[in-house]
């Protein structure tokens, strides 16, 4: 699990490799990333938009934002979070995503929110013991 607090907002995120989404002979590798986002402010706040850089294993880089997560640009009271997944297809086997979300608090400031830097990686292949 991966975290960093901004302002009292927590970022949570946990990438994993869907094998069954994934065509490694046709550099298809696919994974999955749930995030949760917990207000531990004083503030209500809204999450307006995200922004994400995504590297692959040979160092592309591919930037995406756009508004909200999954179609929604939540509210979070003061205690509250926030859970959704989402996913990530790369022609390589390994990656690294980053980012941030554009939040803004009741009385109409805007801030940024960091989303940590996360791996993307196969998991370990099991060994045969001879």
């Amino acid at each position: 699990m991966y975290r960093s607090v901004t302002r009292d907002i927590q970022v949570s995120v946990e990438p994993r490799f869907i094998p069954e989404d994934s065509e490694p002979d046709e550099g298809r590798f696919f994974w999955a990333y749930r995030v949760e986002i917990a207000n531990y402010g004083e503030q209500k706040v809204q999450l307006r938009s995200r922004y994400w850089h995504i590297t692959d294993g040979l160092g592309r880089v591919q930037e995406v934002s756009g508004p909200g997560v999954v179609g929604e640009e939540p509210v979070l009271e003061p205690g509250e979070s926030f859970e959704y997944t989402s996913g990530c297809p790369l022609p390589t086997s390994s990656g690294i995503m980053r980012g941030a979300y554009h939040m803004e608090t009741e009385t109409g400031e805007y801030f940024n929110v960091e989303i940590p830097a996360f791996s993307l990686d196969l998991p370990d292949t099991p060994r045969i013991l001879n």
